[in-house]
């Protein structure tokens, strides 16, 4: 038996986490999987550091924020670099302990993993409010969870195809009544959609984000993407950052925080300054640098 606070090594080692992260790829990529695992690579290649500075400095001109869904034990490896996200006014949340899927976890096993990624971060000294689950796999429990743990908005619950076309904040009902956390709706289009499944640059990746922005000033609603830093943090893709930024604001939208947009609709059901609608840029960070994927495997707690 170990403790919460202790680090666990798995005995199987490099050999069986490697097989795992394969596995993993070829559930999702197919017979695309060494591709996908060379592309990564070479993503890697730019510093983790680079990359963050290149989102902060595309959306500075517009005092755009961000908010990074970072996996709690690669933000423990380096967080300095989490620490970094606060202090340039962006927003870190939670995305999990280990990148696992949620679905495959016992739901002791959920709980345990969520809590574990808060408490990482309560030791970090990083204010956490938010939450998305890797891979946005949920179970029917997760929006419990998530509430019990006091969490302020879930970014990832709101893929669900039920939910994915919905225009405005929502809450969810439980046994007991409606749960206190509230979950926002997340677009179809993220950047390993458009990027890596379509083939998209630069132009045609801001094209599309922005007729989805374009969409919602018209419902005055809110829109959120999940664009990974490490596509659009690249020198290639982080110019659509600040491009979207600006476009949005010159329709009238707001561009802060999940946790400041939630905290402002809840007291005022309205955008703040009276803007017409609200954009909100997420961006999941999975890993610090492409040999984490096999780390992450092999160290772990609970």
């Amino acid at each position: 038996m170990t403790s919460m606070g202790e680090i666990r090594v798995q005995p199987s080692g490099w050999f069986m986490s490697g097989l795992r992260y394969i596995s993993q790829l070829q559930r999702r990529w197919g017979t695309r999987a060494p591709r996908q695992m060379y592309r990564m690579w070479r993503l890697h290649r730019t510093s983790f550091d680079e990359i963050l500075e290149n989102v902060f400095a595309a959306l500075e001109p517009s005092d755009a924020k961000f908010a990074f869904p970072t996996v709690a034990s690669v933000a423990r490896m380096k967080p300095e670099l989490a620490r970094s996200i606060e202090r340039e006014g962006h927003e870190v949340a939670s995305h999990g302990y280990n990148h696992v899927r949620y679905p495959m976890l016992s739901e002791a096993g959920r709980e345990r993993d969520l809590a574990l990624s808060l408490q990482t971060y309560r030791k970090l000294g990083i204010d956490i409010s938010g939450f998305r689950a890797p891979y946005d796999r949920y179970t029917e429990d997760m929006p419990r969870i998530i509430d019990k743990n006091g969490l302020l908005w879930d970014g990832g619950f709101g893929y669900q195809e039920e939910h994915r076309e919905k225009t405005h904040f929502f809450r969810v009902e439980s046994e007991s009544g409606s749960l206190d956390t509230t979950f926002i709706p997340l677009n179809i289009l993220s950047d390993d959609l458009m990027i890596d499944g379509r083939g998209w640059g630069r132009k045609e990746v801001t094209a599309a984000l922005k007729t989805q922005v374009k969409k919602t000033a018209s419902s005055g609603g809110v829109v959120m993407f999940d664009l990974h830093p490490i596509r659009m943090g690249q020198k290639e893709y982080a110019p659509c950052l600040g491009e979207l930024a600006e476009y949005a604001q010159e329709m009238g939208g707001w561009i802060p925080t999940p946790r400041e947009a939630v905290t402002y609709w809840s007291k005022h059901k309205r955008w703040k300054s009276d803007h017409g609608f609200c954009l909100l840029l997420t961006g999941d960070i999975d890993n610090w640098v492409f040999s984490d994927y096999l780390r992450r495997m092999i160290w772990r707690r609970g």
